[in-house]
């Protein structure tokens, strides 16, 4: 019994998140620990090892299920934030340009001289275009 405190002390930082670890370093860490623990709890039992062993991953996975969970759950969140900040953002742009609609002063007439050129093998003699620029 003396021996299982320094292997629950060793198991707690992964059951925290805290490590960092890979998924297999966390599977092996946990297998280890669940059947070190079965081992000491049986007396020896290699039964009893091999079901602490299977119960640590388990519980390893288990754990990290739930980070993965945790981690959608806070990206989907930013992300239907992020939506609905933009379909404010758009609304009050739209409401803006109908309490404001732009008049007829915020554009300018500019006429153009197109003068003859080729275009596809054909002639095409000199035009005037009126070009609105708006400002």
């Amino acid at each position: 019994m003396n021996r299982l405190l320094p292997c629950l002390i060793f198991s707690l930082p992964l059951l925290a998140g805290c490590s960092g670890l890979r998924r297999t370093a966390t599977d092996a860490a946990f297998g280890a620990a669940g059947g070190f623990i079965g081992s000491e709890l049986s007396g020896g039992n290699p039964a009893a090892a091999a079901g602490g062993a299977v119960a640590g991953i388990a519980l390893g996975e288990g754990v990290q299920a739930l980070q993965r969970k945790s981690e959608r759950e806070s990206y989907n969140q930013g992300y239907e934030r992020g939506r609905g900040e933009a379909a404010k953002t758009l609304y009050w742009n739209l409401a803006d340009q109908q309490r404001n609609p732009p008049t007829s002063e915020s554009f300018r007439l500019y006429e153009v001289t197109i003068p003859e050129h080729v275009e596809d093998g054909v002639v095409v003699k000199p035009s005037t275009r009126i070009i609105r620029i708006q400002e």
